[in-house]
């Protein structure tokens, strides 16, 4: 008897026209950074992966000078933040500001957060909330239970933002965070717990968890440079670490349609960043809140061909 071979369906996502197709694919969307640089998607594997897992790690992105130029800056942002001009005295600074947008983080983020009416060549799909910037040892209280949240993505309420979605061929992750990397990472000077798989899981969390020890927990180790993606649905939390030199750059993204937290960056920092990295500020709605595209009726992020 001859089986049929396992193959790759195009997911049906309703669109908010009486139940048409959203017939863009994320390829499709906003297909260079502000600095004209190709978006790089991500591999069948990588998508599955972060599916699966709530996380992605994708080591040696950057190269020895990027980190070399970042390293510097977040140093002088932390011991002397009066050398730098005020409106760059955040982790968009100097060079930092092309990690909002980064090829890698831009194509995976068309994947799991954009959304494709609000999108274009012209704006992306989607907002950065938030940007941090951490230079030292990230000592935290050893009580893991004291910073243990999250989780249950996929049963948590619209407007929770910390929220998962998918259906058969397409994931859709709520809040998505990118961190990346300046420094070497191993599993003693990681302070990031998390439990892979929690942000599908449907019933509460064990109490096992409350050990800091348990096999849940788990971590990552990189070399510098690496991107760490993970939802903000997964179950996480900090822990206490050994001291150890660690840069460390964290990005919060959240869809065009809602915002978590009322942070911005200074107004004379975002007006100097070129036009599309500026849309990663645009206000959160959802109609029209597209750039040089037909939010009205549209199933696909450019015109149909005639």
């Amino acid at each position: 008897m001859a089986y049929k071979e396992l193959a790759t369906r195009k997911p049906f996502i309703v669109n908010k026209n009486l139940g048409s197709a959203v017939e863009v694919e994320p390829e499709e969307l906003t297909q260079t950074t502000a600095d004209g640089v190709p978006v790089i998607v991500p591999t069948q594997k990588q998508k599955y992966d972060f599916d699966r897992n709530g996380w992605l790690l994708v080591p040696s992105v950057l190269s020895d000078t990027d980190i070399a130029e970042m390293r510097e800056f977040c140093q002088r942002l932390s011991e002397a933040p009066e050398r730098i001009p005020e409106p760059e005295r955040c982790a968009l600074g100097g060079p930092l500001q092309k990690l909002a947008d980064h090829p890698v983080v831009v194509g995976f983020l068309n994947e799991f957060l954009a959304y494709p009416p609000a999108a274009s060549e012209d704006c992306y799909g989607f907002r950065l909330e938030e940007t941090a910037a951490s230079v030292g040892n990230i000592a935290t209280p050893p009580d893991i239970q004291s910073g243990l949240h999250k989780g249950n993505g996929l049963f948590r309420l619209p407007g929770d933002s910390h929220l998962y979605r998918c259906v058969p061929g397409r994931g859709w992750s709520g809040l998505t965070r990118a961190v990346w990397e300046l420094t070497e990472v191993t599993a003693d000077t990681n302070s990031i717990r998390f439990i892979t798989g929690s942000h599908k899981a449907a019933y509460p969390i064990p109490e096992a968890s409350q050990n800091p020890d348990s096999p849940l927990w788990e971590t990552y180790e990189c070399p510098p440079g690496s991107l760490f993606l993970f939802t903000e649905s997964m179950t996480q939390t900090q822990v206490h670490v050994s001291a150890a030199e660690r840069v460390t750059i964290s990005n919060l993204y959240n869809t065009v349609a809602s915002r978590w937290s009322n942070w911005l960056p200074h107004p004379q920092l975002i007006e100097a960043m070129p036009v599309k990295r500026q849309t990663l500020f645009r206000e959160a709605y959802a109609g029209g809140n597209v750039v040089n595209g037909d939010f009205n009726q549209r199933t696909s992020a450019y015109p149909a061909e005639v």
